[in-house]
């Protein structure tokens, strides 16, 4: 059981979910391709409007969730999705079989770290104590890494991101919104690709589309943009020209000797995100999903300082 929500059995994605996921994914695809223009960027910093859909909500829940948003900065809709998801807003609130509890389906230990000191079982204090663990994972800026936190399950977040587009009025494109906003051309492609990934979790050998390896992700994201580069780290660093550190910009390769590689034949790889603050997306090993990770800083993780090089394919 994942810290700190339960399931309600098993994540079915109903057909109604896939279409709403495959109108969010068009909507990503468009805002990676055209850019999001200024006027749907600036729709995207309020709250979403409610669709029809959202009616099915219990009007306390609602205002709830609204509240919440507002008060956290998270698109009010994520925040009624996971209450729909975990609990039905209330309907089945627990305990799980793991002992979590509530609308929001917390465990007691990481409600002593996100409950404010509120009843676990209340609405009024669960939702809040959910924006607030949102936040503490990367949420606005990173919704699909957050939501993750919330439940380290790939379908999980699929189905919170599917019922979150399901309850906003046109607010497609904000769900990329959140991500941060992507350069234009092939470098928005393979970022728009890699950030789709975040919260999947880490398989050595795979290339996708649930599950990925470091190489195989940097490989995919690069075939969506359009470029075939080799599988493996060891062959996309002799395949790619080499690049000062100075010169590394967002889409470039970044190589790690890494568990079972050398400086000569790198064994980790990750797709630069932000030179400046030396951010990268990466599958890092077992155990840890698709992720934002820091490179060759002393607070890096284990493996990923010193960088060995930069490539541009």
């Amino acid at each position: 059981m994942p810290d700190p929500a339960a399931e309600r059995g098993s994540t079915a994605i109903t057909l109604a979910t896939i279409a709403a996921l495959a109108l969010l994914l068009l909507a990503v695809l468009a805002g990676a391709v055209a850019g999001i223009t200024g006027q749907e960027a600036s729709a995207c910093t309020a709250q979403p409007a409610a669709s029809s859909a959202a009616s099915s909500i219990p009007a306390s829940y609602l205002a709830g969730f609204k509240a919440a948003g507002t008060g956290y900065g998270i698109p009010w809709t994520v925040l009624a999705a996971i209450g729909e998801v975990e609990s039905g807003d209330g309907e089945n609130d627990g305990p799980s079989s793991a002992g979590a509890l509530g609308p929001m389906q917390f465990l007691p230990a990481t409600w002593t770290l996100y409950g404010d000191g509120g009843n676990i079982q209340d609405p009024a204090d669960a939702i809040p104590a959910a924006a607030r663990l949102l936040t503490a994972n990367g949420a606005p800026g990173h919704l699909q890494q957050a939501i993750f936190a919330y439940n380290h399950s790939s379908a999980y977040v699929t189905d919170v991101l599917a019922w979150a587009a399901r309850y906003a009025a046109g607010s497609a494109l904000c769900q990329q919104a959140a991500l941060g906003p992507l350069p234009a051309g092939t470098t928005g492609k393979i970022l728009a690709y890699a950030e789709a990934q975040l919260g999947k979790p880490y398989q050595y050998g795979a290339t996708g589309p649930d599950t990925y390896d470091c190489s195989g992700l940097a490989m995919m994201a690069y075939r969506a943009a359009g470029i075939t580069i080799p599988r493996t780290s060891q062959a996309q660093w002799a395949f790619g020209q080499q690049i000062p550190a100075s010169q590394a910009q967002p889409g470039d390769l970044v190589f790690f000797a890494g568990s079972d590689g050398t400086p000569a034949a790198p064994g980790h790889v990750g797709i630069v995100l932000d030179p400046a603050a030396h951010t990268m997306i990466d599958a890092y090993a077992t155990g840890y999903p698709v992720e934002e990770d820091t490179y060759g800083l002393p607070a890096s993780k284990g493996g990923l300082s010193p960088v060995v090089g930069f490539t541009r394919p």
